[in-house]
């Protein structure tokens, strides 16, 4: 499934409205109601920065996430969440996040709460452009699980997770959502030390039932939890093994990389489309869209326009909303100026 040369996409992330984050530390003050009419609030202003940037492609901004993917644990059966952080204090890293203890065998009878995103996404976004869900893939949704006994290790609890994420793709389809992600920035993360040829496996029965039905795309980073990578920063540990992905639509972190390994692109763009981060979402400096335009000449001298699509290196929920709204419309204007150069 192919798409408009030089497109603009995001990967799903956005950062919550400053009202959405003091809510959120005082969901026990709500009602039902009143924590649905805060959710459309803050899924309506992430449309709107989205929409008023001009992107071709817009998510509902994980408005509803506190977090990538707790949020999706709390739909999974046979799982004590952690009652708090293990470490509060000092410099911010991923062990503030912390583990959760596998109780029981894992079951989401509800499914995981992604085809009720996407149609509030829905319900509120204007005509116009591409809608797109996200859902993690089982190997990065196991990355917080402890494994017991029935779950030795990783990998059998991602073999546990593998068949929600399916159906949970499947309902999206089901539901007419014509794009998803299925982000597994774990395996991008770990390529180095795993076998990627594994990675490749798992990815393409997660979404056999669905490829060829839907545009999917996967997000490959090393890591944004507060700004920071957990892994080497290397695309060669991923490749050529991550070429058999059955996707339509990779995306690479470069932006924050000094675009080091920008030729990867040419392999990527002769099997599949090649989403290209242009937007360092770890730095505070906004891009103008002139340096835009020059990171997206660079990209044409490796793949060819209608393979090419222009996003930020991750999503935007570790970013502030003051630097992100610039940020995306830059990037778009960027996109556009290269656009008109080429006559398209």
């Amino acid at each position: 499934m192919h798409s408009r040369p030089l497109r603009t996409s995001v990967i799903g992330s956005y950062p919550f409205p400053s009202w959405l984050e003091f809510a959120s530390r005082h969901l026990a003050e709500f009602g039902r109601a009143d924590i649905a009419e805060l959710q459309d609030d803050a899924v309506i202003a992430a449309v709107h920065d989205q929409v008023e940037a001009g992107l071709d492609v817009i998510t509902d901004g994980e408005q509803t996430r506190l977090d990538f993917n707790l949020s999706f644990y709390g739909f999974i059966e046979g799982i004590a969440l952690e009652a708090e952080s293990p470490r509060r204090f000092g410099p911010p890293a991923h062990d503030q996040r912390g583990k959760h203890a596998i109780t029981g065998e894992l079951r989401a009878p509800r499914g995981l709460g992604a085809v009720e995103e996407f149609k509030r996404l829905r319900r509120l976004a204007p005509a116009g452009p591409e809608l797109k869900a996200s859902v993690p893939g089982p190997y990065t949704l196991s990355g917080r699980l402890l494994p017991d006994g029935r779950y030795p290790d990783r990998w059998a609890v991602t073999e546990a997770l593998l068949p929600m994420v399916r159906a949970e793709l499947e309902a999206l389809v089901a539901a007419g959502c014509r794009e998803i992600s299925v982000d597994e920035p774990s395996m991008s993360c770990y390529a180095h030390r795993e076998d990627p040829r594994r990675f490749v496996d798992i990815f393409n029965r997660t979404v056999e039932s669905v490829a060829g039905r839907v545009r999917l795309c996967t997000h490959l980073c090393f890591g944004n939890y507060k700004a920071r990578a957990i892994g080497p920063r290397r695309l060669a540990p991923m490749f050529p093994a991550f070429l058999d992905f059955k996707a339509d639509e990779m995306h690479v972190e470069m932006a924050s990389r000094e675009f080091a390994e920008i030729e990867v692109i040419a392999e990527i763009a002769r099997r599949m489309d090649v989403a290209v981060g242009v937007v360092d979402v770890k730095s505070y400096h906004v891009e103008t869209p002139a340096e835009i335009a020059d990171r997206v000449r660079l990209c044409l001298r490796h793949a060819p326009a209608d393979r090419l699509v222009f996003a930020p290196d991750c999503g935007l929920s570790q970013t502030a909303r003051w630097a992100a709204q610039p940020k995306l419309r830059n990037m778009v204007a960027g996109v556009r100026q290269v656009r008109g150069e080429l006559g398209l």
